[in-house]
């Protein structure tokens, strides 16, 4: 039988309201533990966060500065031009506040009045610029005096690098794209502006995702205000820690600081890829980077690009993947229209457009060889293990406009030799095929282009190879075998020995003074030196002349005739002459006369300006001055000069390098043809690699093209240097501070005249095919064309190959100083890679000494025909 037990109800709800109890407890309790834990780490970290931020959030790296543009009456330039230039360097409007420390500038009618400030480059001295037709009419002082020139505010060309090696270049949140903020936010946060520091949905969705077994990604949970905590203030770590303490830190951040504010740290910290060694971070450091422009100057589509690549920026580095960058970047475009910040057409108009990123920006923007080399030179000056985070600001030498036209004429320049190389290889490649030889791999140049002007040294530009991006080797200080642009240095000492009074003595041991027309045998020789070691050098394709003039010489590059040259003036003389131009590696061997020692590209530039200088070298240079935040000057830099030639061996010389370009037969005339005609003097150059070397009257340029492995380009110097040399210059000489190029001046003492093309005597109207001949006053032919019998020649000189009678020169001016030569060394055994120059060749023999008639009338060797191939090393 069944009892049946009734509990009382008042005993069930006492436990349940003890259960209830308990539990409110507890809740407490947690909640009571979990209020401390928070107010623990919100104090702890509170204070963490303002310690941070009593310190600058990024580190004030060094500044590298351009050098100053410079306006000078006459000019083809704009008032809006000026004005642009002033607004880059940070200049405001007069009258608008607050005023710019750097400066302010006025505009007037066809005037603008440039005022510095405390912290501008240039002292407080305002000018006025007047313009007139498009033209600069005059510049006038405060004081109503007339200038000859005045330099405007230098621009910032790139921030250095800091430790990591990151690069930015830090803006504002007000410069930054309104597209760009809304393709940010539209894809990382989209209620950024709306929500506080936390996304409580997306932290919920966060929490139960990582909840699932095997799933710890803690996606979709970070605002931008828990980014900017995890890019500041922790450890790339993913814990459930990390994340707390995330949004202990977002919600200090929030209570701090705008959503401007916020949103500005974003857009200065965001790892946006990497080009070459540099890791990009920020917008305004991506912009450049990519598309070679200024942060505020993005649209849509390049916009909407940077915001996709946050997510995994080298995954989707559009240099390296542009069609995944394009995927997602309309993804961003996508997202932006259902958040509204954009419309469907203009998205559909933005995915039509396509991956713009310019390849050369980064190169041409940001100088990066020019840069390091500069870093490298401050670091050696300094002596200050922390200069690059003190804020300083460096002023260099370096030329935007020409580094961006440097870039250009390097690019297309590969371009043509890359097709060449192309051509040849297939070529290779089906020779080897049919002998069954694997082929070796396909190998493209390297370039290096060094500018300077060549009365200071400043390095105007400089590009040390094909694409930072894949190689930062700078080959613009690597050293190589110059080459034929060492030639120029034998005739130059040939030229300074004779104005010191040392005649040239000639294989027959005839003495006289050397000139533009003194014959040369160009022949195959084997000259001996240094105790019984013997040299055969060979011309290219053996080509021979025979006798020539030693312009000819020079200006068809002849190996032999060069040498026999360098023989003549001394090879100590020879080396000593190039030593003091910077040349340091050579040796006084006859391998030497035809560049078989190394330089580097930015030394020939610098043992270049010896011609174009007046004798006197001037060490190229990048830094002009370093200057505090402030505009405290550190320290300011001076070139150092040497003199190297009497000014008018120099001239002569410069006379004879003018042939390179101007005669037919130049290895260089092909320049002409590409419709550069500005009055200039140029040397070619091959040996491994290809050279080409020449000035104006106020720029110099040095082009080196060659192989990292160090093997035979197996291209002139004026087919792969030169084309390059080419467009660089035709290009500098349409920018307005290098298009007032003149005529080189002879220095007195030094005559220039027209002579006949077949006799070099002076021309006449019988004779219209001319050129123009340098020489040293006295030296000159007296005797005309036409009338032949006034050669004014002796029957010795005629014999032996001089080229005219022995006069005394004049004497030296008195400013010119002769260089301090140091005593003659013994040469070293002759370098392997020149020792065996005469393979191919016949057996060697001693020099062949030409018979009496053919020294009586200097006759070439006519069994060669005229025509061919100009030969050059």
């Amino acid at each position: 039988m069944a009892v049946i037990i009734k509990v009382p109800r008042i005993g069930v709800r006492a436990t349940r309201r003890k259960v209830l109890i308990f539990g409110a407890a507890i809740c407490v309790i947690g909640l009571l533990v979990a209020g401390s834990v928070f107010y623990r780490y919100w104090t702890r970290y509170g204070q963490i966060v303002g310690n941070r931020l009593k310190e600058p959030l990024f580190v004030h790296t060094a500044q590298i500065y351009a050098a100053p543009p410079e306006v000078r009456p006459g000019q083809t330039l704009s008032a809006q031009w000026v004005v642009h230039e002033l607004q880059q360097a940070g200049y405001t409007a007069q009258g608008q506040t607050p005023a710019s420390a750097m400066g302010t500038y006025a505009t007037g009618p066809e005037t603008v009045t440039v005022s510095p400030g405390p912290d501008s480059y240039h002292a407080e001295d305002r000018a006025a610029i007047d313009f007139a037709n498009g033209t600069v009419d005059q510049i006038v002082d405060a004081n109503g005096a007339q200038l000859a020139a005045y330099e405007l505010e230098p621009l910032l060309v790139t921030g250095l690098s800091d430790q990591s090696r990151a690069k930015r270049r830090l803006v504002t949140f007000d410069e930054l794209p309104k597209d760009l903020a809304g393709a940010v936010t539209s894809i990382e946060d989209r209620r950024f502006f709306q929500h506080g520091a936390l996304d409580y949905d997306g932290i919920l969705r966060s929490v139960l995702h990582d909840m699932m077994p095997g799933r710890h990604s803690l996606e979709g949970a970070s605002t931008i205000d828990m980014q900017v905590a995890k890019m500041f203030f922790l450890t790339p770590q993913r814990t459930f820690k990390r994340k707390f303490l995330q949004v202990i830190i977002a919600l200090q951040l929030e209570h701090r600081f705008s959503k401007q504010q916020i949103f500005q740290m974003y857009a200065n910290e965001a790892p946006l890829g990497e080009v070459g060694s540099y890791a990009i971070d920020g917008f305004g450091e991506a912009a450049q980077a990519y598309f070679g422009k200024d942060v505020g100057q993005l649209n849509l589509p390049e916009c909407a690009l940077l915001a996709g690549m946050i997510q995994s920026p080298s995954w989707l580095n559009p240099f390296r993947h542009p069609q995944r960058a394009m995927v997602r970047r309309n993804v961003v475009l996508d997202a932006m229209v259902e958040t509204g910040a954009i419309t469907k057409k203009q998205a559909e108009q933005a995915k039509a457009m396509p991956i713009d990123v310019v390849p050369g920006a980064f190169d041409s923007g940001e100088a990066p060889w020019f840069t390091e080399l500069a870093r490298e030179e401050l670091r050696q000056r300094l002596k200050d293990p922390d200069y690059n985070e003190r804020g300083l600001r460096i002023y260099t030498s370096i030329d935007p406009q020409l580094q961006q036209v440097a870039q250009n004429a390097v690019s297309d320049g590969l371009k043509r030799t890359d097709e060449v190389v192309r051509a040849r290889y297939k070529r290779l490649l089906r020779y080897d095929e049919r002998r069954g030889i694997k082929p070796p791999p396909l190998v493209y140049p390297q370039v290096a282009l060094v500018a300077l002007n060549p009365h200071t040294g400043q390095v105007l530009a400089l590009v040390g190879g094909r694409n930072y991006a894949t190689s930062q080797l700078d080959h613009a200080i690597a050293h190589r075998p110059t080459g034929s642009i060492f030639k120029p240095f034998v005739y130059a000492t040939a030229f300074n020995s004779s104005l010191a009074g040392t005649p040239l003595t000639n294989p027959s041991g005839v003495s006289g003074l050397f000139t533009p027309l003194t014959l040369l045998h160009d022949e195959p020789t084997t000259f001996t030196f240094d105790n019984g070691q013997t040299y055969s050098p060979h011309d290219f394709e053996n080509h021979y002349f025979g006798d020539v003039p030693a312009v000819e010489a020079l200006y068809r590059s002849l190996n032999n005739a060069t040498v026999e040259l360098a023989e003549m003036v001394g090879y100590d003389n020879v080396a000593n002459v190039a030593r003091t131009a910077g040349i340091t590696s050579v040796q006084p061997t006859p391998a030497m006369a035809i560049g078989s020692y190394d330089a580097t590209p930015l030394e020939m530039a610098g043992a270049y300006t010896v011609f174009a200088n007046d004798g006197v070298k001037i060490d190229p240079w990048m830094l002009a001055s370093v200057r505090a935040p402030n505009g405290n000057v550190i320290a300011n830099y001076t070139p150092e000069t040497t003199p190297v030639l009497d000014p008018r061996a120099a001239f002569l010389t410069l006379g004879l390098m003018e042939q390179v370009l101007n005669n037919p037969h130049g290895t260089g005339a092909g320049i002409r043809g590409m419709g550069f005609i500005a009055p200039a003097a140029a040397k070619t150059g091959t040996s491994h690699d290809a050279w080409f070397a020449g000035f104006t009257s106020n720029l110099l340029c040095v082009v080196w093209v060659g192989n990292d492995d160090y093997s035979q380009l197996n291209i002139e110097g004026d087919r792969a240097a030169g084309p390059i040399w080419g467009d660089f210059m035709k290009a500098a000489v349409q920018l307005s501070q290098y298009s007032d190029t003149e005529q080189f001046v002879p220095p007195p003492g030094v005559v220039q005249l027209q002579l006949d093309d077949t006799s070099n005597l002076l021309a006449d109207a019988a004779c219209p095919d001319d050129w123009t001949g340098t020489f040293l006053n006295g030296t000159q032919p007296t005797a005309t064309c036409d009338r032949p019998m006034g050669n004014p020649q002796n029957i010795l000189q005629k014999i032996f190959g001089l080229g005219q009678r022995p006069v005394n020169p004049p004497p030296p001016p008195k400013l010119a100083q002769q260089p301090k030569l140091a005593p003659n060394t013994a040469a070293p055994a002759q370098p392997a890679e020149t020792q065996n120059n005469n393979a191919g060749q016949a057996p060697e023999q001693k020099k062949k000494k030409r018979g009496f008639w053919a020294r009586l009338f200097g006759r070439h060797d006519n069994n060669k025909p005229q025509d061919e191939q100009n030969p050059r090393q």
